[in-house]
């Protein structure tokens, strides 16, 4: 395993990070979800991500008693907080009673007195920024998190986000987005802001959704028991990759996949992690051999006539648009 600073923080990451949003407490049984969170630990992985809304909340106690007894100086265990936890009209968004509330109980789930990164999940058009940013600052201060970050936010966003964490002397280091060689909505003012404010990308889905894997093939249903075929497990998320001329242009990936001696999801997330703003890729997985696939994606080096290859075939089908990037107008 290979290890990165996230931002301009002295907080180190391992390059592929282990993450639970499809899996743990939905997709596949608890003793599944322990034996894949041994598989990154035995591989090398020691960054953990999840958030309070994955599997209703479940995820995060399933992360816990996975992680339960290992030595907690040695792991980076990320959350976050916004979307829906519970009926009320208070238990979403980022204003500051729902973060309060919310980070405890992300504690009491994960089994751990803090959490080394805490994030904004969306935007909250609803909550002024200042009341959330003082809300991460007095989390910071109690000792409940040592970083904040947030995920899916606009370059703007990110500024004024910035010089608030400034003011309120809190280190605001990472986003988290989308990205991938089929999603790269970030790269036209989401990287250029990070890079000039010291923020670091820890990427979601750098396999799009697992379509970058090659499983899907053009003019054949998805696989059976595959993320596409079940709606409690992303299918929505993946449709917009799951046409013709995509799943066609990814298999013309194989043979670049070959030439450099990886696996179809070892290409795709080696990709991710080219960008030096990129500080890790998260990867899921609901078998243990799917982890020890994936991290050996650590510490590859691409040379400059593969990513030129790679771009010439999926740039027709490559998503760029910065508007992409988005949080709902209203609290869901």
């Amino acid at each position: 395993m290979e290890f990165r600073h996230l931002g301009r923080s002295g907080l180190m990451v391992s390059e592929i990070s282990y993450g639970n949003w499809i899996t743990h407490g939905s997709q596949v049984e608890e003793d599944a979800a322990l034996a894949c969170v041994r598989a990154a630990l035995d591989s090398g992985i020691t960054t953990f991500d999840t958030a309070d809304v994955y599997a209703g909340t479940r995820a995060e106690s399933v992360l816990g008693r996975a992680l339960k007894g290992e030595r907690r100086e040695g792991l980076e265990i990320f959350t976050k907080v916004y979307w829906p936890t519970g009926p009320g009209r208070n238990d979403r968004g980022l204003s500051r009673k729902h973060i309060m509330e919310s980070i405890d109980g992300s504690l009491r789930r994960l089994q751990t007195d803090h959490v080394d990164l805490y994030q904004a999940h969306r935007y909250d058009y609803s909550t002024p920024l200042e009341e959330t940013m003082e809300a991460f600052a007095d989390v910071v201060r109690s000792g409940k998190a040592h970083y904040i970050g947030v995920s899916e936010w606009k370059a703007s966003q990110l500024r004024e986000a910035h010089a608030l964490a400034r003011e309120l002397r809190i280190p605001l280091i990472s986003n988290q987005p989308q990205y991938s060689m089929l999603w790269r909505v970030i790269e036209t003012e989401v990287i250029p802001a990070s890079e000039e404010l010291g923020i670091g990308q820890i990427v979601w889905s750098p396999m799009a959704q697992g379509v970058l894997s090659g499983k899907y093939l053009p003019g054949q249903p998805p696989p059976a028991g595959s993320r596409a075929t079940d709606e409690k497990s992303g299918a929505n998320f993946i449709a917009r990759f799951l046409n013709d001329d995509v799943l066609t242009r990814v298999q013309r990936l194989k043979p670049l996949a070959e030439q450099a001696g990886l696996t179809m999801a070892q290409l795709a997330v080696a990709w991710v992690l080219q960008s030096p703003n990129v500080a890790s890729a998260i990867v899921g997985a609901s078998r243990p051999e799917q982890v020890h696939d994936n991290v050996k994606a650590a510490g590859v080096k691409l040379d400059a006539d593969l990513l030129k290859a790679i771009d010439e075939i999926v740039e027709p089908v490559t998503e760029r648009d910065p508007a992409k990037t988005e949080s709902p107008a209203q609290r869901p």
